[in-house]
């Protein structure tokens, strides 16, 4: 007993049919964007600061910190053109989810320390 062979001969080159799923499947762009987004608000702000403090004093590091918002232009440039649109809206999705999840457990740290410093 063999198994039956799986493979099937096909005319396009083996690289495009390795590449499909980057090209046409649905969920490509929703995926890239929305994680994307996520490194955005995350990895930016904190790989920016700390290239900051490496190079600069303390100081000129936290006056020069606030340049960091031109990132955000990014997502608005992927919302403007036509063929990224798509791409920058799950971005700016990535970014929201990602920034409200971060705020909500910030606060929620904040108030069991308030609450059990009380006690």
């Amino acid at each position: 007993m063999s198994a039956p062979d799986t493979t099937t001969e096909t005319d396009q080159p083996v690289e495009e049919t390795r590449n499909w799923w980057h090209r046409s499947h649905p969920t490509f762009a929703a995926l890239t964007g929305f994680f994307s987004g996520m490194l955005l608000v995350t990895a930016l702000p904190g790989g920016f600061a700390a290239i900051l403090r490496v190079v600069l004093p303390t100081d000129t590091a936290e006056k020069l910190f606030p340049i960091v918002l031109v990132g955000l232009v990014l997502p608005i440039v992927l919302l403007a053109k036509r063929k990224t649109r798509r791409f920058g809206i799950f971005m700016v999705i990535g970014m929201v989810l990602t920034a409200l999840v971060v705020a909500g457990v910030a606060s929620l740290v904040v108030y069991f320390m308030v609450y059990l410093d009380g006690r």
